[in-house]
């Protein structure tokens, strides 16, 4: 079956990928063709969108309509996209710094507007294609290049900040639950409106090694473990839940939709 997604979803000429051994980018990048597959989409009707950084080099391996564009400005490329066309399926590629930091902005806006965009932050809490400098999302006391001893910031939980901005739409999950991406990829693709999906990587060789995390084995070992579902933590003791990284759906509530909204005006006017 992968070997059929490769041959159908992916521009085999431009593989192997360049990230590195280890890194959860791979598994998050096929979670989401999977979803594309399942849902049934003519690639000519998708069009993934990036950024700029390690996780923006997803659109470039795969075959549907795709846009590289500038650090930080995948939304608002996107944006224009399905304000041109807005029949396409808009799924924007974006990391944690690329998304949070110069582009958080453009993230709040976009969830503000419910535009129907799928969003999905490939979260591995440092910038890893230029350096290793903490991201929004490294955790404080972590430490980056920027951070020789420890990021002192408080760092964003990107769900929160997205549904508080309006997303209508958002979950969590990580590289080790590849079936749970590709579900919350779906279910955000489906949802008529701004959908948000926070998909938590690993990056072995600058925040692990930084962070002294272990080996990609070991990352994915605490992916599993460091994790539980917000349903079952509902029926946890405090105790059991501390510590531990939320992951599946957050908040799934349907508003008005932003292109629907502005063709209500032109055929109105």
């Amino acid at each position: 079956m992968s070997s059929k997604i490769i041959e159908k979803y992916f521009r085999d000429d431009k593989l192997p990928h360049i990230w590195c051994p280890g890194c959860g980018h791979g598994i998050i990048m096929k979670s989401i063709t999977d979803a594309i597959d399942e849902l049934g989409y003519n690639k000519d009707d998708v069009c993934i969108v990036s950024g700029i950084g390690c996780s923006s080099r997803a659109p470039g391996y795969m075959d549907f309509n795709t846009l590289h564009t500038t650090h930080g400005r995948a939304l608002a490329f996107a944006t224009g996209v399905k304000m041109a066309n807005p029949n396409l399926k808009v799924i924007v590629i974006s990391g944690d710094g690329d998304c949070a930091a110069i582009g958080g902005n453009h993230l709040i806006h976009a969830a503000r507007r419910n535009i129907d965009i799928t969003t999905v932050v490939f979260n591995n809490n440092i910038y890893g294609m230029t350096g290793g400098q903490y991201s929004p999302t490294t955790p404080t006391g972590d430490r980056g290049t920027t951070a020789p001893y420890g990021n002192i910031d408080r760092n964003f939980d990107l769900c929160n900040l997205a549904k508080a901005a309006g997303s209508t739409y958002v979950a969590r999950s990580t590289a080790y639950h590849a079936n749970m991406i590709k579900k919350q990829v779906k279910a955000g693709i489906e949802n008529k409106g701004f959908s948000f999906v926070e998909a938590v990587s690993v990056c072995p060789t600058y925040y692990g090694r930084k962070n002294k995390k272990g080996n990609a084995v070991e990352m994915m070992k605490y992916l599993k473990e460091g994790t539980v579902n917000v349903k079952a933590a509902e029926k946890l003791p405090k105790e059991k839940v501390e510590g531990k990284t939320l992951i599946g759906e957050f908040y799934k509530n349907p508003e008005p939709e932003y292109t629907e909204e502005y063709q209500k005006i032109i055929d109105r006017y």
